[in-house]
């Protein structure tokens, strides 16, 4: 049985304990379900996560770091309105001047687009304390997104564990027509499996169609697998890649990667790229997926169709390359936006801005009335560009759920680009098919880019890095400890929610929120605001605490912010009917218990309020359940523990840091 690419990848980076496992098949690849321990190559940091796995990093007294290669981004918080992001970005340029890090200096662009300008590599693992960092697959690397104190292990030399996950493979067939593109790709995958589709899998992209997809667009593709829940997403590394690593001027870290012709794969879906269409994905998901015609059809009651649209935004680490840059520039050029229309364009990378400088495309958008934002992630994450009250938003990013944006009763629509630069034009929802045609887009890409790294900083050599002084701002805190778990935990339910609760919902993000990253206490007073203004003076209150869910909790940003504030609030355990990959990470890593319902119709019979028992749980980890007891009503409920080994120790230990100073 041949093997496919991710197998590959992960074959090549096992760190085997072959005392304890994982069980592997005769082609030596881990079974489904087991605990993988990687060798990590790259790691990757940014500012909004990058200052806690920073701290997290020294705590373990390591002297330099032991990967290949580490990059800490600035590109998160930019919007220096007071003294607590620039206080921040000194911190983290400090430790990456001691540890031996690269630095990206804020305004050289997002973290995933410079990545993979500069360093990504086909056949290589990188992590990364961002959800998106799958971008990275789009050039054959096995990327994942991780929370900050898994990245902080393995820039220590320590393996990332995953659960093997299973192999998905989508076999493109065709060519996307005009004004039909990779973000419809993303939008049509979404659309067929929806944000929980790729929980516990791989997502192999292949077929003849991969051939005729630039990097750029297959970084979209799997920047956007993220939205998916998917581990990660991967293309081949082909002549494709060889083009645009040579551009890069990196042709030499080029090597071929494709899976066997006999790779085995656990569900196969087939998509025609020839029959789609530009897609639109509606107001708050990611997979609330429409054909944009019919909502450019949509009949207004003044007799006009198609959705009014405020503002447009094109950016973000979805599509922000010089290929999305030239399509936009091209669309615009000679044309106004609306005068009812707001519209910000973001390049990805100071390569991206200093390229269209260099062709004139930088005059064609600013030309058409559009603002330019700095080369940074702005208002993907809320980071200013906020939408009016009651505002239509399309942007071309990769989520929009409710409030990420700043504006909390805001419609944020995903679009392409293309779609985007219609709606700016017309005012409305617009089919881009309907305005131009099928040669009107002029994008030529540089066989070589203009190649400047002087943002970049490079480490230090070790003697010289052992006398960096590290600079700490008073905004930057302690982060809390977890406690061993013990055999009981007496709670009480502080907050019971539904179904696809997101990070952002439980630590929301925005202008006024990610300067305190690194302020715990402070960001404890935003903890689940989005759901509950009162949580965090009611969690407090209860000293010890657990909080229910529903279905896929914990999706979206890999934000470990989103396990340390409730467990600074004393949450010891959540439960929920499913969770998001890297969710329970982050829950077990800060020694917080994630427990699932056997019986999802259980969920209905514990309330808000009331007091639980959660016992036997040094026997229930080995046995993969628990019994919690409702003491409000003697009502008793089976709970499934599904960690491996080594996560059940770390439970036990109460938490990642406190397990791994004791090993």
């Amino acid at each position: 049985m041949g093997l496919t690419i991710a197998q590959k990848i992960i074959k090549d980076h096992l760190k085997l304990d072959l005392s304890e496992g994982p069980k592997l098949n005769q082609e030596g690849i881990p079974l489904v379900g087991e605990d993988v321990a990687l060798k990590i190559d790259q790691t990757l940091t940014q500012d909004a996560t990058g200052t806690m796995a920073y701290l997290e990093f020294e705590t373990m007294g390591i002297p330099r770091v032991r990967t290949e290669l580490s990059v800490a981004y600035i590109d998160h918080n930019t919007l220096q309105s007071g003294f607590e992001n620039a206080d921040d970005h000194k911190f983290i340029q400090s430790m990456a001047q001691k540890y031996g890090l690269y630095f990206s200096r804020p305004g050289n662009g997002i973290c995933h687009q410079v990545h993979l300008e500069r360093f990504a590599r086909p056949g290589g693992t990188l992590i990364g304390s961002d959800s998106h960092t799958p971008t990275a697959g789009g050039i054959g690397m096995l990327a994942m997104g991780a929370g900050g104190l898994d990245v902080a292990v393995a820039m220590g030399g320590g393996a990332y564990h995953i659960t093997m996950p299973k192999m998905i493979r989508v076999n493109l067939t065709g060519k996307l027509a005009p004004f039909v593109t990779a973000k419809d790709v993303s939008l049509e995958i979404l659309r067929i499996l929806t944000v929980k589709g790729g929980v516990g899998a791989i997502i192999e992209w292949g077929g003849p169609g991969v051939k005729t997809l630039s990097v750029p667009e297959r970084a979209t593709i799997t920047n956007m697998g993220a939205e998916l829940g998917a581990t990660t997403s991967i293309f081949p590394s082909d002549e494709v890649t060889k083009k645009f690593l040579e551009s890069e001027g990196r042709g030499d870290v080029f090597i071929p990667l494709e899976s066997d012709a006999d790779a085995v794969y656990d569900k196969i879906i087939d998509i025609d790229l020839s029959a789609l269409e530009p897609l639109i994905a509606c107001p708050h998901s990611p997979d609330n997926v429409v054909k944009v015609s019919e909502l450019a059809n949509k009949a207004n009651a003044d007799g006009t169709s198609g959705v009014i649209v405020d503002q447009v935004c094109v950016g973000s680490c979805t599509n922000s390359s010089l290929y999305d840059m030239l399509k936009v520039a091209s669309l615009l050029k000679g044309r106004t936006i609306s005068k009812d229309v707001s519209m910000s364009v973001s390049p990805g990378s100071r390569q991206v801005l200093n390229k269209l400088v260099e062709t004139n495309a930088l005059m064609d958008i600013l030309s058409s009335g559009a603002r330019l934002l700095e080369c940074a992630c702005g208002p993907c994450i809320g980071m200013g560009f906020s939408p009016n009250s009651r505002g239509v938003s399309l942007r071309t990013f990769n989520r929009n759920f409710e409030g990420r944006s700043g504006t909390k009763d805001a419609g944020v629509y995903l679009v392409s680009p293309e779609t985007a630069v219609a709606a700016a034009i017309t005012g409305r929802i617009t089919d881009p098919r309907t305005l131009w045609e099928a040669g009107e887009i002029d994008v030529e890409m540089p066989d070589a880019f203009t190649v400047d790294d002087s943002a970049i900083i490079p480490p230090l050599d070790p003697e010289e890095a052992s006398k960096t002084e590290i600079i700490r701002g008073p905004n930057i805190k302690e982060f809390p400890v977890g406690k061993p778990i013990g055999d009981e935990l007496v709670c009480e339910l502080v907050l019971k929610v539904g179904d696809n609760i997101t990070t952002d919902h439980i630590m929301p993000a925005g202008s006024k929120i990610l300067p305190y990253r690194s302020n715990i206490p402070h960001l404890s007073k935003y903890c689940f605001e989005v759901c509950d203004a009162t949580f965090s003076e009611r969690a407090k209150a209860a000293g010890s605490s657990i909080v229910v869910g529903g279905l896929n909790y914990g999706q979206g940003s890999s934000r470990e912010h989103a396990a340390l504030v409730p467990l600074y609030l004393g949450v010891r355990a959540v439960c929920a009917k499913s969770f998001a990959r890297i969710h329970v990470a982050n829950l077990v890593n800060a020694g917080i218990l994630p427990l699932t319902f056997e019986d999802p119709d259980d969920y209905d019979r514990i309330n808000q309020g009331d007091k639980l028992r959660i016992v036997g749980i040094e026997e229930g980890l080995k046995a993969g359940e628990v019994l919690m007891i409702d003491d409000s009503n003697g009502e008793e409920i089976k709970l499934k523990t599904d960690l491996s080994s080594r996560q059940q120790d770390i439970i036990k230990a109460g938490g990642l840091l406190s397990y791994v100073a004791s090993n």
